[in-house]
């Protein structure tokens, strides 16, 4: 399975996730925010894609390592990007081993991110 996971700014809407999700180059089988973030646009993106969307605690985050790292980020959040620890973490539950399969990317208006990694189920 392929999760993403999902940086958000305030107000970013639908479409800047929808963008962020089309530039990260696969299609996910589950989305994945902080609970924080849970924000209606996100919901009404993951509704429109029929995609469950899990939320994850900054503490459920911290300390995994990303392929990319913002110094602001990594003050903040003990990871270098959000969106990539976002679905390292969802893609772990349940036990699973997890890769990133795509570094995280922005929408062109910087209000969202999505990276992607892929349950290791063998």
């Amino acid at each position: 399975m392929i999760v993403a996971g999902i940086g958000l700014r305030a107000g970013a809407t639908e479409a800047a996730i929808a963008e962020a999700l089309a530039l990260a180059g696969d299609t996910p089988g589950l989305l994945a925010c902080l609970e924080a973030k849970k924000i209606p646009a996100l919901s009404e993106c993951a509704a429109r894609l029929s995609l469950p969307l899990v939320t994850l605690d900054e503490a459920d985050i911290a300390g995994e390592q990303t392929l990319t790292c913002s110094p602001r980020i990594k003050s903040r959040f003990a990871t270098g990007s959000v969106a990539e620890a976002l679905a390292l973490a969802a893609a772990r539950k349940g036990g699973f081993k997890a890769r990133l399969i795509a570094a995280r990317v922005q929408s062109p208006c910087g209000m969202a991110t999505a990276a992607l990694a892929e349950r290791i189920t063998t």
